[in-house]
C-alpha cells in the first residue's frame, strides 16, 4: 500500500492507493476510515473498476475533525458500457451500492460521483482534465 499526500492550492489531501490486479491502473481512498473502507470495497466488489478513487473531502466541510461524512467517488469500469450507458444509470447503481451508507440515517451526508467507462476516461485524461474536488 502506498501513501501519497498531494496539495491542491493551501488544502492537503491525502490518498492511500492499492494495486489493482489490472497494469497499471490504481484504485485510492483518502483518508483510512471505516466508511472508506467500507466504500472502497463496495464499489471494487460491485463494479471492479479499472480506476477507483474514493476521497473523504470531510474536511472541507464544517464538521469535526476525522469526519466520514462527504465523499467524492471516481468508478471506471467495462460493467457501465453494457448495463449503464448514461450518466444517471450509472449513478443510480452507485448509490445502489451504497445504499446503507447514503440512507437517511447512514454515515454519509454527501456524495459526488464520477462514473465513466475506461474509454470515455481515456479521453478525458487525453485532454487534460481531471477531477477536482466537489
Amino acid at each position: 500500500m502506498l501513501s501519497n499526500t498531494i496539495r491542491i492550492g493551501r488544502q492537503q489531501h491525502h490518498f492511500r492507493s492499492i494495486m489493482s490486479t489490472a497494469p497499471k491502473l490504481f484504485s485510492s481512498s483518502s483518508g483510512s476510515g471505516p466508511v472508506s473502507d467500507a466504500i472502497t470495497t463496495k464499489l471494487q466488489q460491485a463494479f471492479t473498476p479499472t480506476h477507483l478513487e474514493v476521497r473523504n473531502e470531510s474536511h472541507m466541510h464544517n464538521v469535526p475533525q476525522n469526519s466520514e461524512t462527504h465523499f467524492k467517488v471516481i468508478v471506471i469500469s467495462e460493467k457501465f458500457k453494457d448495463i449503464a450507458k448514461t450518466p444517471i444509470k450509472r449513478h443510480r447503481l452507485v448509490n445502489e451500492v451504497l445504499r446503507e451508507e447514503v440512507a437517511a440515517d447512514g454515515p454519509v451526508h454527501a456524495l459526488s460521483i464520477v462514473a465513466m467507462t475506461p474509454e470515455k476516461w481515456q479521453a478525458k485524461l487525453e485532454k487534460g482534465e481531471g477531477v477536482g474536488p466537489s
